[in-house]
């Protein structure tokens, strides 16, 4: 066993004795390591064991060990890297600035298990045969999904994407230079007004964040419900009750999906919904929740504006067969006022690509749709048409007039 091991060895038998938890008490472990590393090299100047060399990279090493996530931990602590994930224990990725690359990281295949295991603690999730794919939020906030054999050909492929935010208001997606200033005095006041948004884009195309950025422009007043399927929501209000969904347990019971989290969240006297995605039938329940009147925001993948309104017409279809078109494209024509798309260039800067407006009228199955923002040569700008439900802006004391101009 060398230096490293030894110490490591050490203080988990330290933290056993006292009965510690690593996740909660680091403090204490992190004292219990530094303390540990002094004595080992106060030997290892006698020559009783071998040499540590450097005692700081020795105290990381065993900390991250012992209370963070191994190999993984200066990953994870790299504010440059964004996502993070295991095809097998040699390969692993990190994604820099939207590139991807492949790390010095090495594994065994025992210490991805104990990886992953330590990583669900705290979640309360698990992880078998029975259960072969596993959605978790780390104690950071950052994503973790998880997919064993024999779903996956031979190894568990683990995928981390970090919560990196960068922006926690539309302020600073204007630094940022992911939006216009016009642009978000127009988002900034469409919220206030009221208006229902839906943000669309592809994996990674900061539709979260945008939808952080959107949330922090809701009256302080108000009282905001978020229902996610993994809690990734930071909305930075004084009044947010956040939900998430309940995997079923070993008995098959006890499961929570987003249809009844978008139920529940209707009795809690939401003055906001906020919905973290939608993917299935529960876009049904969101359409009927902001149809009755509450104002609320949502995202879905999409390839662009228009697909996402074609999407959000298509997915509550899931629903069941008693659901059809014609039910289904006047509501959303009726509810969703703006699509915001948010896209990612190939050099991996984020930024919003159209802010479409629906309007009530739907001919031949399509809702009119017009956009109020969109890309020009490469620069986000008004179109001068298509401005969305006057009738909402004016209850808040919002002129629309000057909006158009801005």
């Amino acid at each position: 066993m060398d230096a490293f091991g030894i110490v490591e060895k050490e203080v988990r038998e330290l933290i056993r004795v006292r009965g510690l938890d690593p996740l909660r008490q680091a403090a204490e472990v992190r004292r219990l390591v530094e303390a540990a590393v002094a004595d080992y090299d106060e030997r290892a100047l006698l020559g009783a064991v071998p040499a540590l060399g450097s005692l700081d990279v020795a105290r990381r090493h065993v900390f991250d060990a012992v209370a963070g996530f191994g190999p993984l931990q200066p990953l994870l602590d790299d504010p440059a890297v964004e996502e993070i994930w295991i095809n097998a224990p040699h390969e692993v990725f990190a994604a820099r600035g939207g590139e991807a690359e492949l790390t010095a990281v090495t594994l065994t295949e025992q210490s991805v298990r104990d990886l992953v295991e330590r990583m669900l603690k705290t979640s309360g999730r698990r992880l078998d045969l029975s259960s072969p794919f596993v959605d978790a939020a780390l104690p950071d906030g950052s994503r973790l999904h998880v997919v064993i054999p024999d779903v996956t050909r031979r190894h568990w492929a683990v995928n981390i994407r970090k919560f990196v935010a960068r922006a926690s208001r539309l302020e600073h997606l204007v630094e940022l230079g992911s939006l216009t200033p016009n642009a978000a005095q127009f988002l900034a006041s469409a919220v206030s007004g009221g208006l229902n948004i839906l943000v669309s884009g592809a994996t990674q195309a900061g539709k979260t964040t945008m939808l952080n950025c959107l949330g922090a422009s809701i009256g302080s007043n108000e009282r905001v419900v978020t229902v996610e399927e993994v809690f990734e929501l930071r909305i930075p209000l004084r009044d947010v009750v956040g939900l998430q969904c309940r995997q079923a347990s070993l008995e098959g019971t006890g499961e929570i999906p987003l249809r009844r989290l978008v139920k529940e969240a209707l009795r809690m006297r939401p003055d906001r919904l906020v919905v973290g995605e939608v993917r299935e039938a529960e876009s049904l329940d969101m359409l009927i929740a902001l149809n009755a009147g509450m104002p609320g925001m949502g995202t879905i993948h999409a390839n662009s504006a228009r697909n996402a309104v074609t999407k959000l017409c298509t997915l509550p279809l899931l629903a069941g067969t008693n659901i059809s078109s014609e039910f289904i494209v006047p509501t959303v024509a009726a509810c969703i006022d703006l699509v915001v798309h948010c896209v990612r260039t190939a050099a991996g800067h984020r930024q919003v690509g159209e802010i479409l407006a629906l309007g009530d009228r739907v001919e031949g199955g399509l809702i009119e749709a017009s956009s109020v923002f969109s890309r020009v040569d490469g620069a986000l700008r008004p179109s001068g048409t298509g401005l969305p439900k006057a009738a909402k802006f004016a209850r808040a004391g919002i002129d629309v007039t000057a909006l158009g101009a801005a």
